[in-house]
């Protein structure tokens, strides 16, 4: 293991996190934090492509985000539900790799296991901290500092943005990693995913940009308020 890492990011799907974060991780990972990402799921029921296909795809856009790590726990897609074994998996990963940042989906999504996804690691996040929580390996309890809210589908008035301006064409670089998911071909079927939702995901980046004054930005939402200790630095 290579150590802590500074943010670790949750998505249901391989893919999920570059949808909402790609130019976020990218950053970072420049700026020299160690970064990662855990997909709760293979995506096995996605109606094009096949799971080997999708893990070579996860491997591609990670080079480009430039990871530390990506994790995948294997549980069932379509099948995330909050259990205590789903429960502990996560905390699990949360302990081992002590994240400062933890990021999750936010949890009002079309897609069903975004929420799911959100709930489930809200709470193990909770759980990990706690001193006599019990996980495989015994690890001891890590308290995240702070957790954000990535959107994927949805489209909310964020609370904080980030400026990817500078990291665009490697944020739609680690899209066009998902081959099967992004562009349509012959032996697939016609999906939202690769009827034009590249560019959707641009467009919201644009808009998310433009209210801040930027050419484009990545949009998150926060639970708690945020603390400003310079009203006139950056």
């Amino acid at each position: 293991m290579i150590g802590d890492l500074d943010i670790l990011a949750f998505g249901a799907h391989p893919d999920d996190v570059e949808i909402g974060m790609a130019g976020t991780m990218i950053l970072h990972a420049q700026k020299g934090y160690k970064t990662g990402i855990c997909d709760l799921t293979l995506a096995e029921l996605s109606s094009n492509g096949n799971v080997e296909m999708r893990q070579r795809e996860a491997a591609q856009a990670a080079k480009v985000l430039g990871l530390q790590e990506r994790i995948n726990l294997e549980l069932p897609d379509r099948g995330l539900r909050l259990t205590e074994s789903y429960l502990q998996k996560v905390a699990q990963v949360i302990r081992k790799y002590k994240p400062s940042i933890v990021f999750i989906p936010h949890p009002e999504d079309r897609h069903p296991d975004h929420g799911n996804c959100s709930r489930l690691v809200e709470e193990a996040v909770f759980s990990a901290g706690i001193r006599k929580y019990q996980v495989e390996g015994e690890l001891p309890a890590h308290r995240v500092d702070k957790v954000y809210y990535y959107f994927i589908n949805g489209y909310e008035r964020p609370h904080f943005s980030v400026d990817i301006s500078e990291v665009s064409v490697e944020k739609k670089e680690s899209l066009k990693a998902y081959k099967s998911q992004f562009i349509a071909s012959d032996e697939g079927v016609e999906t939202p995913l690769n009827n034009g939702y590249i560019e959707a995901v641009e467009a919201r980046d644009t808009l998310f940009g433009k209210e801040a004054g930027l050419k484009c930005a990545e949009g998150f939402f926060s639970r708690r308020p945020l603390v400003i200790n310079d009203l006139l630095g950056d």
